[in-house]
């Protein structure tokens, strides 16, 4: 018999969920463009660590659908029908809220000149990132264990959910609005149905189709999460980390990393053609939360120079034989996503190229230097393990992800900031059919990968040398 659900945690999801949409309106109807989003998804992120001990803090019926879906004795389907209608309760109460405040409303559509499908899917990816988010951080066993001998939970889950948003909002907000949340759909589509009525009923089932997709990938990605009970999913991670080769299979890790690359590709493009306030942000932001998220599966590279790093470092013994291959998929996931971009923007595309007033050997020297910067930050907080390096556990993803925000601002302007072949390929390849040529490609993934075989061996120079001098 399923556990009643405590009535503190209803209060806590209408709660949670009121003060999401609540800042979505306030922004909207005040036009706060360049921070908007952010705002937004801050009120996600503390809303999280406020009542996430109360309720587990969806604030989401398309994450209550993703954890009832994740088959686990912990959230049942009566839990996820009652939190649904507090969250859209909730919803609906912060619409009224805010249109009583401003006495203004506005109406839930897509962006003029897109159809109801390329909102319809731009809200699917982005539920899509923001359910697997929730699964892989706030979820997982590997990541939130009782068991010692695995590690402890984390503190960073908020974080990796907020700034899911921050993704999504600045990078799919032009097309559709960026819901992502059908109680947020709802709760508009309600408040302005004086002025129309009815798009809150196909943003509803792509979102909740994001999140079902979520979960099957989060099973492939996380096998042992298709165990029902938390004692036989700690076991298998025990096993896992015992074996003679510790970690996931290969097909779990490949999976993670074409997730990853291309989840960051797609906010690449979108946010580029989308012409958004606040691209770099955005764009740090989804490489930090698949870090977050599958960083303790595949080991989160999403970037070719930072494969190529990592294996001449020998932080990974995978990369002895997998090297290659996940190059390959991330090559792979960088070109599907620049295609998919593609397609929800009307065939839009862009080039890869240096930016007016810089030259091509300009743009190809900031390469260099930025992807030697990333790929030495991810080699020094998320793979060396000694002295400084040990204290990392719970903000490595975010540093790296700060060395995008670095660049993309610094040299931008200059060569666009990819910092990542995978990048490069799935803009330069995309944009063919528009008259761009690909060979300038190949000497951005050239200068990439100098960067990242920089980075380890200075790397070697200034840690591992470290590591032996002290075990000396």
């Amino acid at each position: 018999m399923a556990a009643p659900v405590p009535a503190a945690a209803l209060v806590g999801e209408f709660v949670g969920t009121f003060m999401l949409v609540f800042a979505v309106g306030c922004n909207v109807i005040t036009g706060s463009a360049s921070w908007a989003v952010t705002s937004i998804a801050m009120t996600l992120m503390v809303a999280i660590y406020a009542l996430g001990a109360v309720s587990g803090a969806n604030f989401n019926p398309a994450v209550s659908l993703a954890l009832a879906l994740n088959n686990s004795d912990e959230f049942d389907w009566g839990r996820a029908t009652k939190y649904m209608v507090a969250q859209i309760a909730g919803g609906i109460a912060a619409a009224l809220a805010y249109g009583g405040l401003f006495w203004d409303v506005f109406n839930l559509a897509p962006a003029a000149g897109f159809t109801v499908m390329q909102a319809g899917f731009a809200e699917f990816f982005y539920t899509f990132f923001l359910g697997f988010v929730v699964l892989n951080c706030a979820v997982s066993t590997r990541s939130n264990p009782n068991n010692p001998s695995i590690g402890s939970p984390n503190e960073y889950f908020g974080i990796a959910i907020g700034f899911s948003v921050i993704a999504g909002g600045y990078g799919a907000g032009h097309i559709s609005g960026g819901c992502f949340n059908p109680a947020v759909a709802i709760a508009i589509d309600v408040s302005s149905a004086a002025i129309g009525f009815g798009y809150c009923l196909p943003y509803m089932l792509f979102e909740f189709a994001g999140a079902a997709v979520a979960v099957q990938l989060f099973h492939i990605c996380r096998p042992e999460e298709k165990k029902k009970d938390k004692n036989d999913r700690e076991i298998a991670v025990l096993e896992m980390i015992n074996s003679s080769q510790p970690g996931y299979k290969k097909g779990s890790r490949l999976v993670s990393e074409f997730i990853g690359t291309f989840m960051l590709v797609l906010t690449v493009g979108l946010n580029v053609l989308g012409g958004s306030k606040a691209p770099v942000w955005s764009i740090a932001a989804s490489l930090m939360c698949g870090i977050f998220a599958l960083g303790n599966c595949s080991g989160g590279h999403f970037n070719p120079a930072v494969t190529l790093a990592i294996t001449m470092a020998g932080e990974d013994a995978n990369m002895k034989t997998d090297a290659g291959i996940y190059m390959v998929t991330q090559i792979l996931g960088g070109f599907c996503a620049a295609m998919t971009y593609a397609l929800l923007e009307g065939g839009k595309t862009f080039p890869l190229a240096p930016g007016a007033g810089h030259t091509w050997g300009s743009a190809y020297l900031a390469e260099l230097v930025y992807t030697f910067v990333l790929a030495y930050v991810v080699l020094t907080v998320a793979c060396y393990k000694g002295g400084a390096g040990d204290g990392h556990s719970n903000v490595f993803a975010l540093a790296i992800a700060s060395c995008v925000t670095a660049g993309g601002y610094a040299i931008g302007a200059v060569s666009g900031g990819s910092l990542n072949p995978a990048v490069s390929c799935g803009i330069a390849l995309s944009s063919l059919g528009s008259g761009y040529g690909i060979f300038h490609m190949f000497p951005y993934v050239i200068c990439e990968f100098i960067g990242g075989a920089l980075a380890a061996t200075i790397y070697k120079a200034t840690h591992k040398s470290v590591k032996a001098d002290t075990r000396a």
